[in-house]
């Protein structure tokens, strides 16, 4: 069953801050002449009323930017209402102060904080790792996690470092140097106007879903298929007292994709509520647009086959009960040598694979419905009926078998004066089973660097078992702490 999301109505794509190129600006400044890199900035944003110059006709674009002028600036390109705001609570910013109102407006969204000893620091400059995350808080912009970037100095501050990355990522500045970002330069005006002109132009389409939008607490991101391409997905952490959890959607190309959320109704709830939706990304108007409808669905679901060291001629596909599905099931090969097929319905499978030498082997493949995830549970055996294991040959002592229900399990003999053990799966029930010795045994190893010691009390049979295919396998019971 599928159902358009309402909530999504109002969440067609627009960019919140579009801006406007001025070829001629009325307005000149002295120290701003076309050539400069950031001159088109500073008149675009003059131009608007969002910066001045000075009585004396310039802008001064060499000067730094204080944190306090730079509030005022972005509530102002922002729309930021600062018409009637609550006291931030700075000591060093009273009513009296002229950007009293933008910092309180930006406090109250969550998007600047003060320092530990209560002061905001108004006429301090503002450094560029704090702009950054001015930047990215303000205008929302996507949080795209980068792990490959060129910059030795961002890793060593946890309270910016995520967002330099995220406008780097979105070209909307570089670093100071090929390898160095400098987050604790200052920058000036000229740099400011550079910067927040980008950071209009950078911003992609994107839709935002709230946890509160869902009935939830906290939302996070569970299963998705970004990997094919169609759209980001980012998770933004809430900060409590001032924002919520939130789900970021950026469309890249048309398609449908599916994302899976998971949430918590109440702070503290252990229970947990899932969603699933069909991402639609379609061109609208020559803009691509995102919606989302929300589905109890399954998609088909890749099963992994292992252990298969040739090539494969074919992949044969049956029911439990023998009805053939398919002769010649498309597989894929990954680099890692895993050959997967895709199983669309649940149920128990049988695949058996064919091997170019003209070897069989067969796969008992189970695919488990789940409500709250868009993909099967996957459960698969490689078909081994039978197995040996050969223990150290100097124990010659006794064994039992703990379980009661081992003669259910497997059969299990021991050949005559070894220590070689021989289990056979009855195909009844699937189970574990303890093969016990008399005395613990106990082994060392050493090599170039370290010894390896390790003790066991005997053996450990698991037998699984997926309709008529069963897997049997042995290994020492390892006593912990070896």
């Amino acid at each position: 069953m599928k159902r358009l999301v309402s909530i999504f109505g109002a969440l067609l794509l627009a960019s919140n801050f579009s801006a406007t190129s001025f070829a001629e600006s009325s307005k000149q400044f002295s120290d701003v002449p076309q050539t400069k890199h950031f001159a088109e900035a500073v008149y675009d944003l003059a131009e608007r009323n969002i910066i001045g110059g000075y009585p004396d006709g310039t802008f001064k674009p060499g000067n730094s930017i204080t944190r306090g002028q730079a509030a005022a600036i972005i509530a102002k390109m922002t729309s930021l209402d600062t018409s009637n705001v609550k006291n931030s609570g700075f000591k060093d910013v009273s009513p009296a102060n002229g950007y009293y109102k933008a910092i309180g407006a930006m406090v109250d969204k969550g998007i600047i904080s003060g320092y530990g000893d209560g002061r905001f620091g108004p006429n301090d400059p503002i450094k560029r790792g704090q702009m950054a995350s001015i930047l990215v808080k303000a205008f929302n912009l996507p949080r795209e996690e980068i792990y490959n970037h060129p910059f030795k100095d961002v890793g060593s501050s946890p309270s910016h470092d995520a967002n330099i990355l995220a406008i780097y990522a979105l070209g909307i500045t570089s670093g100071t140097t090929p390898n160095t970002f400098s987050p604790n330069a200052p920058i000036t005006r000229g740099q400011a106007a550079k910067m927040l002109k980008a950071t209009e132009e950078a911003k992609p389409p994107m839709v935002t879903l709230k946890a509160s939008e869902l009935n939830w607490d906290h939302v996070w991101i569970w299963q998705s298929d970004v990997e094919n391409g169609f759209f980001k997905a980012h998770k933004v952490v809430g900060k409590e007292g001032y924002t919520e959890d939130e789900i970021q959607l950026v469309p890249l190309k048309e398609g449908t994709g599916i994302l899976n959320l998971t949430g918590v109704p109440s702070e503290g709830s252990n229970v947990k509520n899932y969603k699933k939706y069909y991402v639609h990304i379609k061109k609208v108007n020559g803009e691509l647009t995102l919606t989302l409808e929300e589905t109890d669905e399954m998609v088909p679901t890749a099963v992994n086959l292992y252990d298969i060291k040739e090539s494969i001629q074919t992949i044969s596909l049956t029911t439990m009960d023998g009805e053939l599905l398919s002769s010649n099931m498309p597989f894929n090969v990954d680099q890692y040598s895993i050959v997967s097929l895709t199983i669309d319905k649940p149920g128990q499978y049988i695949a058996t694979v064919k091997l170019e030498s003209g070897k069989e082997i067969r796969y008992g493949i189970e695919a488990k419905l789940n409500d709250a995830h868009f993909y099967y549970d996957i459960d698969v055996i490689r078909e081994i009926p039978f197995a040996v294991y050969e223990d150290t040959p100097t124990y010659k002592g006794g064994y039992k078998l703990r379980e009661k229900d081992a003669a259910e399990i497997a059969e299990i003999t021991r050949d005559p004066g070894t220590n070689t053990f021989r289990v056979k799966a009855t195909g009844k029930k699937a189970g574990g089973i303890h093969i016990d010795y008399e005395t613990r045994l106990t082994d060392k190893s050493c090599d170039d660097t370290d010894c390896y010691s390790s003790a066991w009390k005997g053996l450990f049979v698991d037998v699984k078992q997926i309709g008529s295919i069963v897997n049997v396998y042995i290994r020492r019971d390892i006593e912990p702490d070896h």
